[in-house]
């Protein structure tokens, strides 16, 4: 295997540390014990800082065609790993093996691969100056050492978009994963240090959220990376102060659907961004806002789409989609969903928990109509395979419950239109607007992440962007009149 799942990486090497206690690694398809990691302390917290300020130092030195090499090194680890690493993390996470799993670890490889080329062309540029004799250069420096905490959803990809670009510019980190999957992030961390990073450049820390906030705390952290829900992001914020920060923190991604839209492409964009990882996705199809005049038409067709959805084992090459993670995430839908029932709303499918699985957090795909904007489900992410279907009678009604929300991830809208099209691109409050394609598009290298005026944080996460965030810009002014040749 790559990797230990009872150790932790401290200082470039495997070590058991001083941990207060073990964490259970829970497989939410099952219900068994798939693994125990140990629980950082606070000397483990120290140990993990002093290891990455000495790995700053040396990351800071490593040229960036050397970074890059070794990036390409961690990847093609990780591909040689590939079976047993998605095996892994469907053990962890519960997403369907061969729908999900097997291409989480492609797209994480590619993370590294991204990384690794941009770092080679991190440019800046040479300034004019008002006086001839001085030239004006900038130039990029690494942020230091970095703490990223990472959430549950995506234990390898969302991982993968902080640590490659970290080590790419020359920074070095202390990891917190998610104590519900920390198994494939410890993998990344061993993958890198296989690869041939210094020691100290990458540290993995388990914990629960009393060691994040230690890490987001500690003096001897400089910057910090961090996805996950609003609500940690903002206290992350008012700890962290004047360190620097890239913050990606929750969604509630509506779908729009004019009357002028390919029906049959926008229910399937519809039913697979509901689905996707069990809806447990920051992208998530949370919302889908339909024109009056092709509503009927377009809830026949998802409930059509809806047919081909195969809830059950994740380890199934038919099953597209698995369990919940956890039972908070459980708990949360059904609260949702009891809301919608109060309400009289229409629940087409789904609505409970399904029984005969091993455990209580397989949801099926709950499709719910007539919702309006007092609901849970619409004004709340809910984070579960759940299509809430909200009617509107013109673009401007469109725009207006679209951005009735105080998150602004990304947004869909199905059009066969370029000017209304771009209406929507201008009007909608997301930091990522998608035409004629599912709120769960993603590819490893645009910009990514929240809008202004929502609460879904700041920075861009997503090829070059990532690595701009990543690293601080510097300018040096020299007069070079009175400079020696």
């Amino acid at each position: 295997m790559l990797q230990t799942p009872h150790d932790q990486l401290i200082a470039g090497r495997w070590t058991r540390g001083t941990a207060t206690g073990e964490i259970p690694v829970q497989n939410p398809a099952t219900g068994e014990t798939v693994a125990t990691v140990p629980e950082a302390d606070d000397a483990d917290v120290d140990a993990a800082v002093a290891a990455a300020i000495d790995g700053a130092t040396a990351m800071e030195s490593m040229p960036p065609f050397e970074r890059a090499a070794t990036l390409h090194a961690a990847a093609d680890i990780l591909d040689a790993h590939r079976a047993e690493l998605a095996r892994q993390l469907t053990d962890e996470q519960g997403k369907p093996l061969h729908a999900e799993s097997l291409g989480e670890l492609d797209e994480s490889a590619d993370i590294f691969r991204w990384a690794a080329e941009e770092v080679k062309r991190l440019e800046t540029p040479v300034l004019p100056g008002a006086d001839p004799h001085k030239k004006v250069l900038t130039f990029r420096k690494p942020n230091g050492v970095y703490a990223l905490i990472t959430p549950w959803n995506f234990p390898m990809n969302i991982p993968a978009e902080l640590i490659a670009p970290c080590l790419a510019g020359g920074n070095s980190c202390v990891v917190k994963p998610s104590e519900l999957t920390p198994l494939s992030t410890a993998a990344i961390a061993h993958a890198c240090t296989e690869a041939g990073f210094p020691a100290g450049a990458i540290n993995v820390l388990h914990g629960t959220g009393r060691t994040g906030a230690a890490l987001v705390a500690h003096p001897g952290v400089d910057a910090i990376g961090f996805v996950g829900s609003h609500e940690t992001a903002e206290a992350i914020v008012r700890t962290a102060g004047l360190k620097r920060t890239l913050i990606e923190a929750s969604g509630n991604g509506p779908q729009i659907v004019l009357d002028d839209a390919d029906l049959r492409a926008a229910a399937q964009a519809a039913v697979f961004g509901a689905t996707f990882t069990s809806g447990q996705c920051c992208v998530a199809t949370e919302r889908l806002l339909v024109q009056e005049g092709v509503h009927a038409q377009l809830l026949e067709l998802v409930m059509e789409e809806a047919e081909a959805i195969r809830l059950g084992d994740p380890l199934e090459e038919s099953t597209n989609l698995g369990p919940l993670n956890n039972e908070a995430v459980a708990a949360k839908m059904d609260r949702h969903v009891a809301d919608a029932r109060d309400r009289g709303l229409a629940i087409l499918s789904g609505g409970t928990r399904s029984d005969g699985f091993p455990t209580d957090l397989y949801y099926p795909l709950t499709v719910v109509d007539g919702v309006g904007t007092d609901a849970l489900l619409f004004c709340d992410e809910t984070f579960g395979p759940v299509l809430p279907i909200t009617t509107f009678a013109d673009d401007a009604e469109a725009l207006r419950l679209a951005n009735d929300s105080h998150l602004g991830l990304q947004a869909a809208v199905f059009t066969s239109s370029l000017k209304r099209a771009f209406r929507f691109v201008d009007g909608l409050r997301a930091g990522s607007i998608v035409v004629n394609d599912s709120t769960d598009f993603w590819e490893p290298h645009p910009p990514f992440g929240g809008a202004s005026r929502t609460r879904t944080g700041w920075g861009r996460i997503g090829g070059k962007y990532t690595l701009l965030d990543m690293t601080d810009l510097r300018t040096a002014v020299i007069d070079v009149e009175k400079t020696r040749d």
